[in-house]
This record gives C-alpha cells, structure tokens and sequence, in this order.
C-alpha cells in the first residue's frame, strides 16, 4: 500500500497550493509548494488546516479500502493533539 498522499488547494489569492504527505520509517512527513515557489516547504509540525485535509483524503482513501485504519486514527488523534495545545 503506497504511503503517498497529495492534493492541490486554492490560496484566497487565486493561487495553486500543491501539498505532499509522505510516510516513511513510520513518520508522516509533510511538504507543501505553492504554484509561484520553486523549493518546496517541509514542515516539522503540520498546520492544523493540512492535518485536517489529510485526515479528509485518509478517511476517504479508507472507505475504498487504500489507506490504513491506523493512519486514519494517527490522524485524528494529531488533530485532537493540536486543537487542545492552542
């Protein structure tokens, strides 16, 4: 099963975001470019607004039987982690 996941955003300025979540060695590693940049971001911490889009692409990827129930949950539980830290 591929540990790959992406999508593309829209930006309120009209521009494109692409976002990259990768596992590896059991971590998530997530990547973001937007349209104008030429390196990507990677980020330590995922913001709370791509660790809920993940958790979007997850559930659905799940429900068609590619992604992990236990991905699912290490999502929701960094979303729990996050919200009660702010």
């Amino acid at each position: 099963m591929h540990n790959r996941h992406a999508w593309i955003e829209r930006n309120d300025d009209g521009t494109k975001r692409e976002v990259r979540v990768v596992k590896s060695g059991g971590t998530w590693r997530f990547q973001a470019k937007g349209s104008q940049e030429e390196n990507w971001t990677y980020y330590d911490e995922p913001t709370l607004p791509d660790l809920e889009q993940f958790h979007d692409v997850l559930f659905r990827k799940y429900q068609r039987r590619r992604a992990s129930h236990e991905d699912v949950l290490w999502a929701e539980r960094e979303i729990t982690r996050i919200r009660n830290r702010s």
